[in-house]
């Protein structure tokens, strides 16, 4: 039978700034530019009118409560890319060391003291060294965003539910490549994390609550 502390475990508890992390996931050049814009309409106006804007807000209500904020963008870590996952090489994915590619967005960028995770597979928690981080910084929850919903955000919920992190995912703070897609990720890994808008995760940082 569970214990009477199981038994008091839940998702829903209070956030302490110094024990939450907002991790952006591939929010990077490669995933949204003017080529992607062209060829994936949706994709471009829900960025623009949506994730832009609510992760620019997640990032300075973060920073102003001081909790920590981490990045993971698609990098290969080798010249040739020999480093990387056997599905990023079945994938075509290359995105060259150092490159304008593997860059943060511009309107993201990193503050100065802000962690930046080259990865090279579909989940952060495969290919980097990011739980051993945020065990060092005393992260419990660890909020996720980015792209793409029902690929690497996906992949980073699971994996941080089954690493013993309590994972948040702000709903309106990711997006893949339609709609569908989002909404169906969302609905399947419900059950991994809690998930919250941007407005509601503010609220939330702000009140301690």
């Amino acid at each position: 039978m569970p214990t009477a502390t199981d038994a008091t475990l839940s998702r829903i508890r209070p956030f302490d700034p110094k024990r939450t992390c907002l991790l952006l996931i591939d929010t990077q050049n490669y995933v949204w530019n003017p080529r992607v814009a062209e060829s994936i309409p949706y994709f471009d106006t829900e960025i623009r009118k949506t994730v832009l804007p609510n992760l620019q807000r997640l990032l300075t209500s973060f920073r102003a409560a001081g909790a920590e904020v981490m990045y993971t963008v698609m990098e290969n870590m080798t010249e040739d890319g020999r480093d990387r996952s056997l599905d990023y090489k079945l994938s075509q994915f290359f995105i060259a060391k150092g490159s304008w590619d593997a860059k943060v967005l511009d309107q993201l960028a990193p503050g100065k003291d802000d962690i930046v995770l080259p990865k090279t597979s579909s989940g952060v928690f495969n290919s980097t060294n990011i739980e051993y981080l945020l065990r060092n910084i005393g992260i419990d929850t660890l909020v996720v965003t980015g792209f793409l919903t029902d690929q690497c955000v996906d992949h980073t919920v699971r994996d941080a539910a089954d690493r013993g992190f309590y994972p948040v995912c702000v709903a309106d703070a990711c997006a893949t490549h339609t709609e569908m897609r989002h909404q169906n990720a969302l609905s399947a890994f419900a059950g991994y994390c809690r998930t919250m808008s941007t407005d509601s995760l503010i609220d939330a940082i702000e009140a301690g609550a």
